[in-house]
């Protein structure tokens, strides 16, 4: 990663501690909006990763982005004790928002697996709905259902997940293929076709997008990333109710999800729900480096709304 971006970022960035576990987080300071900006990444992502996105919303508000245990290179919840699951992860979020907006209304953008961890926030933390002016899901999910793998693909991920959440099979894999050689060849020869690399420019930049990817596949636990895809693949946060206002931006073609089935299980959950379509062709980015590059992701409906 080049040397200036890396600078750029380290201005905002600062040490995270809380409920015994490290990481980092990314604070932008409120340029023309006094709105408080709460922005969550993906899966399989880093502050780096985002950084672009949250320097395109920073007109809008303070924005911040904290990392989630076991991801971005954060401790996991196995270091004290605990398992990645979707209530700890709610906890988690419930102690950031309380810790960070005691007396302040915060707007929530969440993309992609962190939606789901926000909508069980705010089922068991029900008090905190009052905090929050608006809900934003950058193509986020809420069932199993809302996947559209086939059989074969459902049951050989649910597979992966229960082997690869154990910690030997992780540490292994880790060692032997997660490496930069391995990952190199692998992403090399399906970068015609891989939705993260197929619109390089130049192989400089495929090799940037590829030694990325095995950045987050290396600082991201293994453990957590299995077991937590397993939580994916089950998951059914239809059985309650959250009365907060929700937008949907919801991807052109989405490789993963069934756009209007996501959309009939958020209205099972919440009151009002506003789909905003995007021109987006990936259901989410490899590098958001710069503030150009994230501009899809915002769509002129939601910058409005940011706005007001």
């Amino acid at each position: 990663m080049a040397k200036a971006f890396k600078s750029k970022l380290s201005k905002h960035v600062s040490a995270l501690h809380i409920n015994g576990m490290n990481g980092r987080m990314l604070t932008l300071p409120a340029k023309k909006k006094n709105r408080e900006i709460l922005l969550l990444y993906g899966h399989h992502a880093s502050l780096e990763r985002m950084f672009g996105l949250a320097e395109s919303i920073n007109e809008y508000g303070r924005v911040t982005l904290p990392d989630l245990p076991g991801f971005g290179g954060m401790d996991s919840f196995y270091k004290i004790g605990e398992k990645p699951t979707l209530d700890n992860y709610a906890d988690y979020l419930a102690s950031f928002v309380k810790m960070r907006y005691k007396r302040r209304r915060v707007t929530i953008i969440a993309m992609s697996f962190s939606v789901p961890l926000i909508v069980r926030m705010l089922q068991r933390y029900p008090e905190l709905t009052k905090k929050v002016d608006m809900f934003i899901s950058l193509a986020g999910f809420v069932h199993r259902d809302d996947f559209i793998f086939s059989k074969q693909e459902y049951w050989g991920l649910r597979t992966l997940s229960f082997v690869l959440s154990k910690r030997i099979p992780a540490a292994v894999v880790k060692a032997l293929i997660l490496n930069k050689p391995v990952l190199r060849l692998a992403y090399g020869s399906v970068s015609a076709s891989h939705g993260k690399m197929k619109d390089a420019k130049s192989k400089a930049e495929l090799y940037r997008r590829i030694d990325f990817e095995t950045t987050l596949w290396n600082i991201n636990d293994m453990r957590t990333r299995w077991r937590t895809m397993k939580i994916m693949l089950t998951m059914d946060l239809c059985n309650a109710q959250a009365n907060v206002k929700t937008y949907h931006v919801s991807t052109a073609t989405d490789r993963y999800f069934d756009n209007a089935v996501v959309e009939q299980h958020l209205r099972v959950i919440f009151k009002y729900v506003e789909v905003i379509p995007s021109e987006i062709g990936n259901h989410a980015p490899t590098i958001l480096a710069t503030a150009k590059e994230a501009e899809p992701f915002v769509p002129k409906q939601l910058r409005t709304l940011l706005s007001a």
